[in-house]
């Protein structure tokens, strides 16, 4: 099924400000929330929707990037949207600045009348990771598959990432009666905290593993297969679903996230998707013309140079350049030719360029002139 339009979802357009898509965000929040709908099933899939909505409009690159190219863009990045490794709670819970994911007072108690307490496990998934991975030009141009090497919390073998010896299981936490979270008074203030015995999880472990002591999880050398899309810019960001840390007790893992970081080429300068090099040319072959072979990131290119060109003259190779992501279109190539003077002559290539000076007169010199012409009520 496809995924429909984060404007359509907060109902905002597509120029709206940053204060009406969090506007819109909550009133959409409040109106889905599953705690408010309890007899409908479909309301939590929309209080996704718009947890997913803003976390890609609330964030000026993210909204950039969608704009641009729609949910397509973040193709890549593990299969899902922008949002989608976001607890969706979490985003309520950040914008409304209270308990969003149930646990009482504050704001949330504010919004639905009441505690709107509810069971819901929120520190099981694991945590999201970070890798800085840097490539070639060339990777980035053309693609390329990379194998990563992380270690990280895996699930434990021992006992299947349940935490217990001999999958005697867990109990209810006593101390926050299995909410995973225990409120406070302070003063006026009620605060909602992650119950301390239990670390959020609502459980306690009967018989704790001893490889894992009973958090389910053993660290581990892992290797990550990558795909980097053709066409990838300096700082961008894709996501590995799943490959993140793996979840407290068989909780959900977390995800990867890996920066892209393009080394500097020796040769070409990357600007956007154009591809930017100076070429040095001899005299003789800008003042005759000739053929000059250049280089590009799939091998050598021919451009033909006109007699009488100047150093700085850029020549634009198209469809040279990088590929646009999610795209079959290309940047172009742009080639600035540097006349090169020749040093170290001797006696007699000097006379013979003092020679040629004096034999091409000044109809020959359009730029000197031109600049002399200019400059002559500065001499005077």
């Amino acid at each position: 099924m496809s995924k429909r339009d984060y404007y359509e979802i907060l109902g905002v357009s597509k120029d709206a400000s940053a204060s009406e898509i969090k506007k819109a965000y909550r009133k959409a929040a409040v109106k889905h929330h599953p705690d408010k709908n309890p007899d409908d099933p479909s309301a939590e899939e929309r209080f996704k929707e718009a947890g997913e909505a803003y976390e890609v409009l609330s964030d000026d690159q993210k909204r950039s990037t969608y704009d641009r190219y729609g949910h397509s863009a973040f193709a890549n990045q593990g299969g899902g949207g922008g949002g989608r490794g976001v607890d969706p709670f979490d985003v309520f819970k950040e914008v409304f600045g209270g308990g969003g994911g149930g646990g009482g007072g504050g704001i949330f108690e504010e919004l639905f009348g009441g505690t709107g307490r509810r069971k819901r496990k929120t520190n099981n998934r694991g945590s999201d990771l970070r890798y800085d991975l840097e490539i070639t030009l060339e990777e980035a141009a053309s693609g390329t598959i990379k194998e990563l090497e992380i270690a990280k919390p895996v699930k434990c073998q021992e006992c299947n990432g349940s935490g217990s010896t001999r999958g005697t299981g867990t109990s209810s936490c006593s101390t926050c009666d299995g909410h995973g979270q225990v409120i406070s008074s302070r003063g006026f203030f009620q605060v909602q905290q992650t119950c301390p015995d239990c670390d959020g999880t609502g459980e306690m472990i009967k018989d704790p593993c001893a490889t894992c002591r009973g958090d389910g999880r053993a660290e581990e050398l892992t290797r990550i297969k990558l795909k980097v899309p053709s066409g990838i810019s300096h700082g961008s960001r894709i996501r590995s679903s799943g490959n993140g840390e793996a979840g407290l007790r068989g909780g959900t893992p977390g995800d990867l996230y890996v920066v892209i970081h393009i080394a500097k080429h020796e040769i070409f300068e990357r600007e956007d998707n154009d591809l930017y090099c100076e070429i040095p040319i001899p005299f003789s072959t800008a003042a005759l013309g000739g053929e000059l072979e250049v280089p590009t990131l799939e091998g050598k290119a021919s451009i033909k140079i006109p007699p009488g060109t100047q150093s700085s003259t850029v020549f634009r190779l198209r469809d040279r350049g990088v590929q646009f992501l999610n795209s079959n279109e290309r940047g172009d190539l742009h080639v600035q030719l540097q006349v090169e003077v020749p040093i170290k002559l001797n006696k007699e290539q000097k006379e013979v360029i003092n020679q040629f000076s004096k034999s091409i007169g000044k109809k020959n010199s359009p730029i000197r002139e031109s600049f002399f012409e200019k400059a002559k009520r500065f001499f005077n």
